[in-house]
């Protein structure tokens, strides 16, 4: 009998050992879990694989008031936002606001977002708008950021 028990064991830990060979996810109950099914991940150390600005285009002119859209994946976002930043020539920040998605940011696609900024011209007549992923651990390894240059 006690045989018979062992034996049972072994079976039971192989079968289970086997489906999840099968099964990346590491279910055992046949389903795949929502968090392990990713079909566009984050691209690490690329942010601008992370980020497309649609409105404005690298190196138009803004006035005040413009506005910012595109999409970002959802790893940006905190709280369904991320900091954008319009600096001036020198590198001196003139307006931050948070660019708000418009969509469920809780995934890894590309979630639409817009933020409309309004500004004080500067004396320079460039400057860059900087799209930072937002970063809610303060740890640098999180840090990432688009900058884009733009006219006044």
């Amino acid at each position: 009998m006690k045989t018979i028990s062992l034996l049972l064991s072994a079976v039971s830990v192989l079968a289970l050992a086997s489906l999840a060979a099968c099964n990346p996810t590491g279910n055992t109950d046949g389903f795949s879990s929502s968090s392990a099914v990713s079909s566009l991940p984050e691209v690490p150390g690329n942010a601008q694989a992370n980020v497309i600005v649609d409105m404005p285009q690298a190196g138009d002119k803004v006035t005040s008031p413009f506005t910012v859209s595109g999409k970002a994946r959802g790893t940006w976002f905190f709280e369904a936002s991320f900091p954008v930043k319009l600096l001036d020539g020198n590198g001196n920040e003139i307006v931050s606001a948070p660019a708000q998605a418009s969509g469920d940011w809780m995934t890894t696609d590309f979630v639409p977002f817009s933020v409309t900024l309004t500004f004080t011209p500067p004396s320079t007549p460039t400057g860059t708008l900087v799209l930072q992923k937002d970063n809610p651990s303060g740890l640098p390894e999180n840090d990432a950021s688009v900058e884009m240059p733009v006219q006044f």
